[in-house]
C-alpha cells in the first residue's frame, strides 16, 4: 500500500461502478488502480474507466499486488462470494448494497475477514454524506422534542417488467427490498438510535408486505418496524413506482423533512443536503453546502478505517453490527412477503457460500469409533435447529463438514419438521449422505408410545432423503409403557434396515436403560447402545425442560464407566454457564439461575476459568473438552449458530486433559 492513497480495484464493471469510480476521482486517499471484468475486449471499458488497468476475470484482480482494496460491484447474487475470496486473498473491500443476501451470508463474510484481518464495509454511500451526521446531531440535540414516527422511501418506476433484469430475476436476487429496501430500513434504524444516543436501534418487531411479480419478487413493497422506545418507522421501497423519496422524522415539537434524501437533493455528482426542521407552522432550512461526488464520502472513510488498522466503519458508517441487523430486518420483511429467492433454494445452490464444491478430508475435527456403528463418526455432533432456509444452514453445515464433522443431529420435532428437511437437501445437494453419520430422534412426549416410532421414522426419512438412520433415540420415555414393547418397536425397525446403527433413549434413567438391555438379551432382540442425556462439567440442579434426565453426577458417571455405554450429551457446554453470561452476582437469567447455580458448579467453574488461564483458551473450551476427556465414550452435540461460534467451539479440541486434570476440574 502506498503511503496514504488506497490503491482500488473494481469488480464489476457495472453502472454503479462508474459512480464509484467517479467518487474515487473525486476523494482525497483513492486513486482507481484496476479495474476486472469477464468481458476484457468490450470496447467501452477503456472509455467508462480510462485510469483504470482492464484485467480479465475477477480472480486477477485478487492476485494483483497493485490493489490494496477492493469494491464490489456484481449484481448482488456475487456480493459474500467474492467478498470472502477477497479476504482470503488478503484484500480489504468495500461491498455494494446490499453486503449479502441474507444476515447469515453477511456473518459468514464478516467471519472470513476477522480471519484475515482487512476491512470490510457495506456501500450505503449516504451514511458518509455530512447531511446525515447533521441530521443525526439534530435529532440527539433534541430539535424536534421526542421522537414518535418516521417515514422513509426509496422507489423509482422501471419501464415494464422484464424478467430476466437484474432488478426482477429471482436468480439474480431482484425486487425492490434487497435493492432499495435497505436504504430506508437503515436510516429508520439510525434515527431511532439517535434518538437515544446510539449509533442505532433495532426494532423489536417488524411486519412486512409485497407486492409480486411473476418472478417472484418484489415490485413494490411496505413494512412497519416497532422500537422499544415505543417509535413506529414506516418504510416503503419499489422498482415500479415512483415513491417521494422524502425523508420524514415526526417528533413532539415539531418535525424534519429531507427531500430526495439518498442522493443529497442533487444526484452523484454531489448535492447541497436541504434540511427542512418545521415548527410552530414556520420552516428552517438548513443545508450542507455544495459537496464532492456522492461515491467520494464512503471512499475516503474506507480509506481512513484501512490506514488505522480499523477492519469496520465508525458511526455514521455501516459497522458489522449495523449491516447485520438492517439485513436481518430484510430478512424478516422477506419473509412476510413470501421471498425466497430461486438462487437460494438447494436445487440451485450446489456450491459453498464462497463458490467452491463442498470439501472433503478435513482433519479439524477429529473422528472415532463407536461400537455398533459401521462408520467412524466425528467426536462432536452438530445440531442445527435455528436455521429456517436451507441458503441460510448449509452455511454452517458445509463450515463443519470441511472441518472434518460428519455426525448431525436431528429430532422430529425439530422445527416442526424443517430441520429434518434441510438437512435431507444438504446431504442430497451435497452427495455426502454415505459419508455422513445421522442421528434421528421420535416418540417425544405426549406421543411417545410404541407404535408412533416406526410412523415418525417414515416421515424422517422422507424429510431426510434417505432410507436409513445410522442412529435412533427414543426423544422421552414412557414409564407407563413396558420396556420392552419400545425396544420391540425400533429392533423392528432395525430388522427392516430403516436403522443402521444404533438405538437407545434419549432421557432415560439408568435402571430403565439396564431394564431395556435385560429384555433385549432375554429376547433375542438388539439392545440399546447408547443414550442422549445430559451431561456436563456443570450439573443441573433443575431440569431445563420436563422430562429431561441429567447423568453428570457420581453416580451416572459410575455407572458409564462400568457399562461403557455411549452418550450423545445434549448441553454439555452448560448452556452458557461457562461464559461471562453467568456470575455469582448475575442473576437476571432465571434459567441459568435455576438450573446451573451451586456452590459446587461455581467451584468448578472457578477451576475452569483457571486452568483456561494457563492454557490460553476460554473456560467454555475447558468444559467441552472436559466432556471429551472422560473414560468412558460421550459424543458432545454442539449447537452454533454461526461460523464464530462453530470456530469457537471446535478450540475445545485442541486441548488434551490428563484424567488428574478432569479429576481436578471436578474438585
Amino acid at each position: 500500500m502506498t503511503s496514504q492513497t488506497l490503491r482500488w480495484g473494481i469488480i464489476g464493471p457495472g453502472a454503479i461502478a462508474k459512480d464509484f469510480r467517479r467518487g474515487v476521482l473525486d476523494s482525497r486517499l483513492g486513486k482507481l488502480e484496476a479495474i476486472a471484468t469477464r468481458n476484457p475486449g468490450k470496447a467501452s471499458l477503456a472509455q467508462d474507466f480510462p485510469e483504470a488497468r482492464i484485467l480479465d476475470g475477477y480472480d486477477a484482480i485478487l492476485k494483483d499486488p497493485n490493489v490494496d482494496a477492493v469494491y464490489i460491484a456484481t449484481p448482488h447474487v456475487g456480493h459474500a462470494e467474492w467478498a470472502i475470496k477477497a479476504a482470503e486473498a488478503g484484500k480489504h473491500v468495500l461491498v455494494e448494497k446490499p453486503f449479502a443476501l441474507t444476515a447469515f451470508e453477511a456473518d459468514a463474510v464478516f467471519h472470513a475477514h476477522r480471519k484475515a484481518g482487512t476491512f470490510a464495509g457495506e456501500a450505503f454511500m449516504y451514511r458518509l454524506h455530512p447531511q446525515t451526521k447533521k441530521i443525526y446531531d439534530l435529532v440527539a440535540s433534541g430539535a424536534i422534542g421526542e421522537v414518535r414516527s418516521i417515514k422513509a422511501s426509496f422507489g423509482f418506476q422501471m419501464p415494464g417488467f422484464i424478467p430476466d433484469h437484474r432488478l426482477f430475476a429471482s436468480a439474480l436476487a431482484g425486487g425492490g427490498i434487497l435493492d432499495v429496501g435497505g436504504y430506508p430500513v437503515s436510516m429508520a434504524r439510525f434515527i431511532a438510535g439517535a434518538a437515544v444516543g446510539k449509533p442505532f436501534l433495532d426494532p423489536v418487531k417488524v411486519s412486512g408486505m409485497a407486492n409480486l411479480n411473476a418472478e417472484g419478487t418484489d415490485n413494490w413493497a411496505s413494512a412497519l418496524l416497532q422500537f422499544e422506545t415505543g417509535l413506529i418507522a414506516e418504510v416503503s421501497c419499489a422498482v415500479m413506482a415512483n415513491l417521494d423519496n422524502v425523508l420524514r422524522i415526526i417528533g413532539s415539537e415539531g418535525r424534519i423533512e429531507v427531500p430526495d434524501f439518498w442522493f443529497a437533493n442533487g444526484d452523484r455528482a454531489g448535492g447541497e443536503g436541504r434540511i427542512d426542521i418545521i415548527k410552530g407552522g414556520k420552516t428552517e432550512t438548513i443545508t450542507t453546502g455544495k459537496q464532492r461526488h456522492l461515491y467520494s464520502f464512503e471512499a475516503d472513510a474506507a480509506a481512513e478505517a484501512i490506514f488505522a488498522g480499523k477492519q469496520q466503519f465508525d458511526s455514521p458508517g455501516m459497522s458489522w453490527a449495523d449491516t447485520l441487523d438492517n439485513l436481518r430486518v430484510l430478512d424478516k420483511w422477506r419473509t412476510d412477503a413470501g421471498i425466497e429467492f430461486s438462487v437460494e433454494k438447494s436445487a440451485n445452490r450446489k456450491l459453498t457460500l464462497s463458490g467452491r464444491p463442498l470439501k472433503s478430508g478435513g482433519t479439524k475435527v477429529p473422528k472415532r469409533k463407536l461400537a455398533g456403528l459401521g462408520k467412524d463418526l466425528s467426536v462432536v455432533a452438530l445440531g442445527f435447529e435455528d436455521f429456517r432456509t436451507f441458503s441460510s444452514g448449509a452455511i454452517l453445515l458445509d463450515a463443519f463438514y470441511e472441518a472434518g464433522g460428519n455426525l448431525f443431529d436431528t429430532g422430529w420435532v425439530y422445527g416442526s419438521g424443517y430441520t429434518e428437511k434441510l438437512l435431507g437437501e444438504w446431504l442430497t445437494n451435497r452427495g455426502v449422505r454415505e459419508q455422513s453419520v445421522v442421528i434421528g430422534k421420535g416418540a417425544h412426549s405426549p406421543l411417545c408410545y410404541p407404535d408412533v416410532i416406526g410412523k415418525q421414522l417414515t416421515q424422517t426419512l422422507d424429510r431426510l432423503q434417505t432410507d436409513y438412520v445410522d442412529v435412533y433415540f427414543m426423544h422421552r420415555d414412557n414409564l407407563d409403557v413396558p420396556v420392552g414393547e419400545f425396544v420391540d418397536a425400533m429392533d423392528a425397525e432395525v430388522k427392516k434396515g430403516r436403522i443402521r446403527g444404533i438405538f437407545g433413549g434419549s432421557n432415560w434413567t439408568r435402571e430403565r436403560f439396564d431394564e431395556a438391555v435385560a429384555y433385549a438379551e432375554k429376547s433375542g432382540k438388539q439392545k440399546p447402545g447408547a443414550l442422549s442425556n445430559n451431561f456436563a462439567l456443570a450439573e443441573m440442579q433443575d431440569v431445563i425442560w420436563d422430562g429431561c434426565i441429567s447423568s453428570s453426577d457420581d453416580a451416572w458417571k459410575e455407572w458409564f464407566l462400568s457399562r461403557q455405554v455411549p452418550n450423545f450429551a445434549w448441553s454439555s457446554q452448560g448452556r452458557g454457564f461457562f461464559t461471562d453470561r453467568a456470575g455469582r452476582d448475575k442473576r437476571d437469567n432465571a434459567e441459568l439461575v435455576r438450573v446451573w447455580y451451586s456452590d459446587k458448579n461455581f467451584a468448578r467453574r472457578d477451576r475452569a476459568i483457571d486452568l483456561a488461564g494457563k492454557l490460553g483458551k476460554s473456560p467454555i473450551h475447558v468444559a467441552l473438552a472436559y466432556v471429551l476427556h472422560q473414560p468412558f465414550p460421550v459424543v458432545p452435540l454442539i449447537g452454533p449458530r454461526t461460523l464464530g461460534e462453530l470456530d469457537d467451539s471446535l478450540k475445545a479440541l485442541d486441548i488434551n486433559l490428563t484424567p488428574e486434570q478432569v479429576k481436578w476440574l471436578e474438585g
